[in-house]
């Protein structure tokens, strides 16, 4: 219920959390899942002791990158950076190592070190063309602290090779770039409480149409029709149009007696 949960509901997500640990407190995966239900929460200090308790289970350094990223939550970049240079990291899958050096870029970002975090980001990965799970993200936030550093151009480029590496959208590199060239987006969908006003609007308009319907003589409006004809076939050449419209006028005459 944790993993189903922890995206779209992380308070509930982190009620079922604290119900596994009264159950089964001993079990490692049990106290990860804790870990990060209380991290989507942003309890961070609850977060790194449940981490801690998952680390000392099971002896895997996985969960490092994480834990560094807590001290950051807690406000104390210089350990999250201590730990990006302990024998831990060079345990790390490649995934991990680069998990390690966004939290650590994030540290130097925190203490104002932007050029730093800059370097800090500048890696064999964010120059590989190939695609990998964290490609998207590493670009992003390379490109995030160009932005910040005031190095406008290379944040939009690599705003966009974030955008194509990132097919899940796990980032908002789409809206960046748009944000860059000034591109505002309009929602243009109807409110739907404004629906009964257009309706009534309509209706309005309707009663007025056949209120002048009703107004009209039926054979003035047949006299009218038949003037138009009349000029649709008008030709100022054409010597015929006099009796043409005699003709027209005596049909009036028989219809009108027709109706009589």
């Amino acid at each position: 219920m944790v993993a189903r949960l922890i995206d779209e509901d992380p308070e509930q997500a982190y009620a079922y959390s604290r119900i596994a640990l009264r159950l089964a407190s001993r079990v490692a995966a049990v106290r990860e899942a804790a870990g990060f239900a209380a991290y989507a929460t942003q309890k961070y200090s609850e977060a790194l002791a449940e981490f801690r308790a998952a680390k000392r289970m099971t002896g895997s350094v996985e969960l490092w990158p994480v834990m560094a990223d807590c001290e950051r939550g807690l406000g104390r970049p210089e350990r999250a950076l201590a730990m990006a240079g302990e024998p831990e990291v060079q345990k790390l899958d490649k995934a991990g190592q680069v998990e390690m050096r966004l939290v650590a870029a994030g540290a130097r970002r925190d203490q104002g070190q932007l050029e730093a975090a800059i370097v800090t980001l500048q890696s064999p990965e964010l120059a590989s063309n190939a695609v990998q799970p964290w490609t998207a993200r590493l670009r992003y936030a390379y490109a995030d602290a160009l932005l910040a550093a005031g190095r406008e151009d290379e944040a939009r480029e690599w705003f966009g090779k974030a955008l194509e590496a990132d097919k899940d959208g796990a980032t908002d590199a789409s809206d960046r770039l748009a944000e860059l060239d000034g591109v505002e987006f309009v929602d243009a969908a109807i409110d739907l409480s404004d629906d009964d006003e257009v309706e009534d609007l309509t209706a309005g308009d309707r009663d007025e149409d056949d209120d002048e319907d009703e107004d009209e003589d039926p054979a003035e409006v047949a006299a009218a029709e038949r003037a138009t004809d009349v000029t649709e076939y008008y030709d100022e050449d054409d010597e015929e149009f006099e009796p043409l419209e005699q003709s027209a006028a005596g049909a009036d005459t028989d219809l009108r007696g027709d109706q009589a």
